[in-house]
């Protein structure tokens, strides 16, 4: 169930991150993000053949008439571009309702003589209560009948109003109309037959041999190349400005420095609306740097300019970055869990800025779109979920502790261990220590001749007392064998003067030994005597236990000795019935008052050791 854990949980991360990344929240969070990177990348050089013939502020006021002006003036732009050379005209102004006749139909001729001139139409779409009109808005029958090429102009926005795509095509029903900057393509190419030059492909749209990269059904990013006014405009009053036309306000006949400079020689030439009053004009990733909105015109130039270079957008394959997304949910998860808070914030950090350098990376050097905020927010919030669990396992560990050592050993320390529950690791370690065997002298007959609730009332009292004796001075319960008790000094948490403080236990559990047999005979009860021993050295101590039962104990040469060592206080004499170690005695001898016995030889052991009956604390006398 823990290792579980690690999967679940990630799991858990993954699906609600997904199913976020999907709302219109989160994507219009992500596009400002990708937004930023256009602002850093900064504005690109463009080439010089693509312009822009603006009908904008000034032009108004040079020409001092009201909008729409008369299509005259239009047939006289075109005339005026065929003769300065112009590669293509393409208009983003739409003819599509009839006007003054004479008017008309002077357009009409001149944007039928050229093969070179693309105008506009619109899909528009009507929503009703139950039911959706569409409607494609043609130029007037006098131009379409000449056969001039026309595209849509529609441009669609994200949720968040800012236009990051370029629609290739608009279709209403089975009828397909391209745009007017895929039509400059195919005038580009010189492509004859469309149903196969251009195809309609799932992952691209291909015009003749070059592949545009598709985001939508009908669509592609626009790889921008600088805010609104990167393009080079020339003012429409200053193009129909020759010996021809007259200017009402100051007549300087422009049009031939244009000529006489090539300004338009060789160009594609778009004509479009700037005022931002006629609402053509759109939010674009720079909008945050110089707040200028584009003209929609200047949208289709940066259409038209990545084309004819190739100079793409494409999105990071959503299956390859699924899978990475999966798979680093759960080695994030795994090493949040696993390693310290301090460690892991350093990793994470280093993460967060290193995906988001590599995202920008992929962007300037690739042309290569990834999410952006999916990765480091997966890093932030599994950092979060690792920390809980952290926390969590810890409140476990120390609910664990206290409950396993709670009655075991001082409260002080169960504290240290809280601090540092590592010593609780399963396996042992060679430590010095300081044993103490405390037995009961002959207990058999004493329980033979008492009932047994007799005996296990008074086994229960004094094991009680002797327990508090030995956790009140920072020893550690090891188990109770029968009527035998043992603990340790010095484990699980260090304890430098471990021998003075088995002594010290040791000369209170004779004190209240004492006053229980005091208090058993004044109660009628029969006392016992007991017996006990010390012993100091390197024993193995830890969780010497199965993994299914935790058993926090020592084992060892040393442990044995100091069990042979109670057992001679059958054969010794002693004032307290307290016989300590040669071992015990060397590191507590300052602290405690001892008077040597003899060199015996005890059970499993060859060589003589010196014993020492133990009679006080030194600074207690």
């Amino acid at each position: 169930m823990k290792k579980l854990k690690f999967f679940i949980i990630p799991f858990i991360i993954f699906i609600v991150l997904r199913i976020l990344s999907v709302s219109s929240f989160w994507q219009n969070i992500e596009h400002k993000s990708k937004d930023r990177f256009f602002l850093m990348r900064g504005t690109r050089e463009i080439s010089d053949g693509i312009i822009i013939v603006e009908i904008g502020d000034d032009t108004f006021n040079t020409l001092n008439e009201r909008w729409p002006f008369p299509r005259d003036y239009h047939a006289h732009l075109i005339e005026n571009l065929e003769k300065a050379g112009a590669k293509q005209i393409i208009f983003d102004i739409e003819f599509t309702e009839n006007t003054n006749p004479a008017a008309d139909e002077l357009l009409a001729q001149a944007a039928g003589k050229y093969e070179n001139i693309i105008l506009a139409g619109k899909l528009i779409k009507t929503v009703y209560v139950n039911s959706t009109r569409e409607q494609l808005l043609a130029p007037i029958d006098l131009i379409t009948q000449r056969g001039v090429e026309w595209g849509t102009v529609n441009i669609s926005a994200d949720t968040d109003g800012f236009v990051r795509e370029y629609e290739l095509f608009q279709r209403k029903g089975k009828e397909i109309k391209l745009s007017i900057g895929a039509l400059s393509l195919i005038k580009t190419y010189r492509l004859e037959k469309l149903d196969e030059e251009v195809k309609n492909f799932s992952g691209f749209f291909r015009i003749g041999g070059n592949l545009i990269p598709k985001v939508t059904s009908k669509s592609t990013l626009i790889n921008y190349y600088g805010p609104a006014g990167t393009f080079k405009r020339y003012d429409y009053a200053d193009v129909i400005d020759d010996s021809t036309f007259t200017i009402p306000s100051l007549d300087l006949d422009r049009y031939y420095d244009f000529v006489q400079n090539g300004d338009f020689k060789d160009k594609i030439v778009l004509v479009g609306l700037t005022s931002v009053e006629f609402h053509d004009t759109h939010h674009t990733p720079f909008f945050s740097e110089d707040q200028q909105l584009m003209p929609g015109v200047e949208i289709h130039a940066n259409f038209i300019e990545m084309a004819l270079r190739q100079d793409y957008l494409r999105e990071f394959s959503y299956i390859k970055f699924l899978i990475i997304f999966f798979i680093l949910s759960f080695l994030l998860f795994y090493m949040n869990s696993s390693i310290k808070p301090t460690i892991s914030i350093i990793i994470n950090l280093v993460l967060l800025v290193g995906y988001l350098g590599y995202s920008y990376y992929l962007f300037v050097q690739k042309s290569l779109l990834i999410p952006t905020l999916e990765i480091p927010v997966l890093i932030i919030i599994i950092y979060i979920a690792g920390l809980i669990f952290q926390y969590l396992k810890t409140l476990q560990e120390r609910r664990f502790i206290k409950h396993a050592f709670g009655h075991y050993i001082d409260p002080e320390l169960v504290d240290e261990l809280l601090h540092d529950p590592s010593k609780l690791e399963y396996g042992g370690e060679q430590k010095e220590l300081t044993v103490l065997f405390c037995d009961i002298v002959a207990f058999t007959p004493y329980a033979e001749s008492h009932s047994p609730k007799e005996t296990v009332d008074i086994l229960r009292e004094y094991l009680t007392e002797m327990v508090e004796v030995i956790t009140r001075n920072k020893g550690t319960l090891d188990k109770f064998v029968g009527d035998e008790i043992v603990a340790i000094f010095g484990a699980p948490v260090n304890l430098e003067d471990h021998a003075y403080w088995g002594c010290k236990a040791a000369l209170e559990m004779r004190q209240r030994i004492n006053e229980l047999k005091e208090k058993w005979k004044a109660e009628k009860k029969d006392p016992f005597e007991i017996g006990i021993g010390l012993n100091s050295g390197v024993m193995t101590v830890g969780n010497l236990g199965s993994e299914q039962i935790f058993d926090y104990t020592a084992i060892g040469d040393n442990m044995n000795t100091g069990a042979r060592i109670e057992a001679l206080t059958r054969d010794f004499k002693t004032k307290n019935n307290i016989i300590i170690s040669d071992s015990t005695y060397q590191m507590a001898k300052e602290n405690i008052i001892a008077n040597f016995i003899d060199e015996v030889k005890v059970k499993g052991k060859t060589i003589k050791i010196k014993i020492y009956e133990l009679q006080g604390i030194k600074k207690e006398v």
